[in-house]
């Protein structure tokens, strides 16, 4: 018997009272041995001090009355369990997963011990170990709910989306108010794009725990994802409700906002945003967006500075601060941004596209050449870029060469008035006469303005019989 008395609370004593009365008898202990456990010889205290300890998350103190009580049972496979459970809650897996595997070499058949050394698993990042073992206790009790659910889980992690909202859904057929199980769904069904299912089971769960503010980002994301851009507001609102501190929230406020046109508001998302995660690098960049679109390029600079401090490598916001300094005619500075941008991630045809156009509006005509031929080679069928490489062509005097570049236009959009007209042009030049015709004509039937366009920069045609009955009244 211990000289102090551990379990003797009555059943009807509040939850209060027993906790009361338990740090009572713990501070009578501690007087007498200090902070130790090796004075305490009854197994049952010393049970009740580790399910004291282990519910008020006092996980340290909690392991050295674990570890006293295996002095006394060694062979005890709750107790190996137990001390596993609080290991795993100091995040110390590895010793975790050692105490689950002596408990079950103790009971080899225990689902529980099983689906406690698949979590651990998990934990490590041994995924496909963790889904064997969740497996195992399935082998046992086939219908054990926290073996479903944990499997299913694992399954998330290694994407494996389908097969594990099948299992959520097996669960809540058998027990509708699971309400991580509706959680998880959720999750799921935004992965498998099924939206308005995804944001269903956040409305289940958000019913069964209205306070979870990571279920109000959630569905907030899937209603962003859907374009209800002001009901998303409204729950990441709620979220911030439960916690203000919540920096993703913040973020995906602004992107809200900012999906809206309202720029303003975006701004201040993304500045409380950077307030909570000085380092967020999306949230600079996409203030750096904000301020560019609000026209204040010098504000949208300062934050793309602070985004490639963050990331050397982060392109995009090498080509943001570009697009700035282009608006602001620093071309060489613009241009040394779109260079980097380029060196970094040249595959994107937007970048050689923006070089190109500074490069011809600072007169470097030849050297846009190249640029806006790299356009349509990533893009080929970027009807818009073949225009602008045949212009340029055109003005160099590459005639047939241009020619190439305004058929390939055609052939990429086939109702673009300006492609047949800027073909029409060349084939003037080259004094393909019917041809010519031709091309005004699709050009005109397109858009019948084009046709004074064509009288005013050829006011003589009029006098080529090949262009007399088109351009008749």
């Amino acid at each position: 018997m211990s000289k102090l008395d551990f379990n003797s609370f009555e059943d009807d004593d509040s939850e209060e009272g027993k906790k009361d009365r338990f740090e009572d008898e713990l501070k009578k202990y501690k007087d007498l041995y200090g902070d130790g456990a090796s004075e305490i010889t009854s197994i049952e205290a010393l049970e009740e001090l580790v399910n004291y300890f282990f519910d008020h998350e006092r996980f340290e103190e909690a392991l050295k009355m674990v570890e006293r009580l295996l002095t006394f049972v060694p062979y005890s496979a709750d107790a190996w369990q137990r001390k596993g459970l609080i290991l795993s809650n100091l995040y110390r897996f590895e010793e975790a997963l050692a105490a689950f595997t002596t408990a079950l070499g103790l009971n080899p058949v225990d689902p529980d011990i099983l689906v406690n050394r698949g979590i651990t698993l998990d934990d490590l990042g041994r995924l496909e170990e963790a889904l064997a073992t969740f497996e195992q206790a399935l082998s046992i009790e086939p219908t054990h709910e926290d073996g479903l659910f944990n499997k299913a889980v694992t399954l998330e992690k290694m994407e494996k989306y389908e097969e594990a909202a099948q299992i959520f859904r097996f669960i809540l057929e058998g027990n509708p108010d699971h309400r991580e199980a509706w959680y998880e769904l959720g999750y799921c069904c935004d992965y498998l794009d099924q939206l308005e299912e995804s944001l269903r089971c956040y409305d289940e769960h958000l019913d069964r725990d209205p306070y979870n503010h990571n279920a109000w980002y959630n569905r907030g994301i899937v209603l962003s994802r859907l374009g209800h851009y002001h009901r998303a507001l409204e729950s990441y609102d709620l979220a911030l409700a439960v916690n203000e501190g919540f920096p993703a929230a913040w973020y995906n406020k602004g992107n809200a906002y900012a999906n809206l046109g309202r720029l303003h508001d975006a701004v201040e998302c993304y500045r409380e945003t950077i307030r909570l995660e000085p380092k967020d690098l999306p949230a600079w960049h996409n203030l750096g967006n904000a301020y560019e679109e609000l026209s204040e390029f010098k504000d949208a600079i300062q934050c793309f500075t602070q985004s490639v401090k963050l990331d050397p490598n982060h392109y995009e916001s090498y080509f943001g601060r570009g697009s700035c300094y282009d608006a602001l005619e620093d071309n060489r500075h613009a241009l040394a941004d779109y260079n980097k941008a380029i060196e970094i991630a040249g595959e994107y045809p937007e970048l050689w596209y923006a070089k190109a156009d500074l490069l011809y509006n600072m007169g470097k005509v030849r050297e846009s050449l190249l640029s806006y031929r790299m356009v349509t080679r990533l893009e080929p069928g970027n009807a818009e870029a073949w225009m602008d490489y045949g212009e340029t062509l055109f003005e160099l005097g590459y005639y047939r060469q241009a020619l190439k570049a305004f058929d390939r236009s055609v052939d990429a959009n086939p109702h673009s008035a300006d492609s047949y007209y800027l073909r029409a042009k060349v084939l003037l030049v080259l004094n393909r006469n019917y041809e010519a015709v031709e091309s005004l004509k699709s050009s005109f039937y397109l858009d019948p303005g084009k046709r004074k366009d064509f009288e005013r920069e050829y006011p003589g045609v009029k006098s080529i019989k090949e262009f007399k009955n088109l351009l008749r009244k």
